[in-house]
């Protein structure tokens, strides 16, 4: 295993009732603007520590604006302003106008809020913006009146393009979607594909443009590049009975596992799904399923799991990764990847979505965010690359809850993952701040990684030998495409 430690140096400080650490400051950028959270649930309370750690500017700069009491006591933990104001379709511009001015910052972490509502207000403003996942306003993802084409990512992210072709002058940076995953999985794409090279070729030059990474994955083969994640994490006490539980947002989980299951759809693929659908306008990078992705499961790989089978949840990366690396010759398509999200999560969460189902998925009244209960577990999270010559090959990050808390306070093996990719994300921004909208598959990896490292455990890669025909025809003979294991019909369970 390739694996390399590259969590920086700590150093306890004695608090009254337990060690918090603090890694040992290291100020990545100045910044004289305000920075101004809207949300602040698990991924809020996590990143703010990591934030006031790397970024030189008084605390007294930085505002939460939320929609509930969730995270008060850790904002005045560290002495943050803590603004209870839920954000509505008719009321953002009204709050917002006395926090934000040109060259503030905006960073998105609420659901239920309109991410493109919010990133044209940014640019009216000259206000940079983050997002971890472009959100509609409540109820967005299941209204019944709006097309399933129209509620996916791919959707919501053809809304976001528009903005940038309406605003075609370059403006404040804004990023959507970028946390761990959608967000650092695309620098782990491009981490692999260099990896790859440069283990078959003994040379791996890093491409220079969009159009030298997809020709460099086309010369190696890739043919699906799956983000797999394992959750091992345990907590006690766990799940009860009419309690959904998560490592992360249970709201946000809920809400991407309710849209329509998408993934992007690769050039070599055979065996167009009997439930799928294209979506007909924009880029034509994915399809979508007519079911929620919490329904679907698929096959894949972890180096500590080995072979699982995950959730096919709808995420941003499926789509910005397939489009990113596609190659066109005079305008048309001559290859491009599949790509999806395959999720495990914690085993109490399988328990949640599977009595979720059960209830025509809606949502228990009693729900928990697993922080401090964690007992025990990981959180394995990486880009798998298959179908090149050397078969299959993961890279990503491996962070134990043990590790989480050493790293940071009020956060667990998941959240720190998250809160590590929106820190690497900000920096980057802060140090580019007029670049426009841009995808996380757009950043420069190199610079990315090198802020969010340190908080990522053990951040590595591994080939294996597994496909989804290892193992298959037991104890039952199965319908699969033995002429090509890369086919999206050998990932799928059914």
């Amino acid at each position: 295993m390739v694996f390399s430690s590259e969590s920086a140096k700590l150093r306890a400080v004695c608090g009254k009732d337990k060690d918090v650490y603090a890694m040992v400051d290291t100020k990545y950028v100045k910044f004289p603007g305000r920075l101004v959270f809207v949300g602040f649930g698990s991924v809020g309370q996590g990143t703010l520590p990591l934030l006031l750690r790397h970024i030189d500017m008084p605390s007294d700069r930085i505002m939460i604006l939320t929609g509930d009491e969730r995270g008060r006591e850790e904002a005045a933990h560290f002495g943050i302003r803590f603004v209870v104001q839920p954000l509505t379709r008719d009321n953002y511009r009204e709050c917002l106008d006395p926090l934000i001015t040109e060259g503030d910052f905006l960073l998105n972490l609420a659901v239920d809020v309109s991410s493109v509502a919010l990133i044209e207000y940014c640019i009216e403003k000259g206000c940079m913006y983050l997002d971890t996942c472009i959100e509609p306003w409540l109820g967005g993802y299941t209204d019944p009146t709006v097309s399933a084409s129209h509620r996916s990512n791919y959707g919501l992210r053809e809304d976001v393009i528009a903005l940038r072709n309406k605003y075609t002058q370059r403006g404040p940076t804004v990023i959507p979607t970028h946390g761990a995953n959608p967000g650092l999985i695309s620098h782990w794409v491009k981490q692999g594909l260099v990896n790859i090279a440069r283990d078959l070729h003994r040379k791996a030059d890093i491409p220079k443009s969009r159009e030298r990474w997809a020709e460099l994955a086309m010369k190696l083969g890739v043919k699906v590049i799956h983000c797999s994640e394992r959750d091992t994490q345990v907590a006690n006490p766990g799940k009860k009975r009419h309690e959904f539980v998560n490592t992360w947002s249970v709201d946000g989980f809920v809400g991407e596992g309710s849209q329509p299951c998408e993934l992007g759809w690769g050039t070599h693929e055979r065996h167009f799904p009997i439930d799928g659908s294209r979506h007909p306008y924009g880029c034509d990078a994915g399809i979508y399923l007519n079911r929620p992705g919490a329904s679907v499961r698929v096959r894949s790989w972890t180096p500590n799991e080995g072979p699982f089978q995950g959730f096919l949840i709808t995420h941003g990366e499926a789509i910005s990764v397939s489009d990113y690396l596609t190659v066109r010759e005079q305008d048309k398509v001559v290859y491009r990847p599949t790509c999806h999200y395959a999720y495990h999560p914690c085993d109490d969460t399988v328990s949640s979505i599977h009595e979720l189902a059960g209830k025509n998925w809606e949502l228990p009244e009693k729900k928990r965010i697993f922080l401090d209960e964690i007992v025990d577990g990981t959180d394995e999270l990486g880009a798998l690359l298959m179908g090149h010559a050397r078969g299959a090959y993961w890279y990503g990050s491996r962070v134990s809850i043990q590790q989480a808390r050493q790293l940071a306070p009020f956060n667990n093996a998941t959240s720190i993952q998250v809160a590590a990719g929106v820190l690497g994300a900000v920096v980057w921004a802060m140090e580019n701040p007029q670049s426009g909208i841009l995808d996380p598959d757009d950043l420069d990896f190199r610079r990315v990684l090198e802020v969010a490292n340190p908080y990522l455990g053990e951040v590595g890669g591994k080939y294996t030998e597994w496909s989804p025909l290892k193992g298959r025809h037991h104890p039952f003979p199965e319908d699969v495409d033995e002429s090509d294991p890369w086919q999206f019909k050998n990932f799928r369970v059914v």
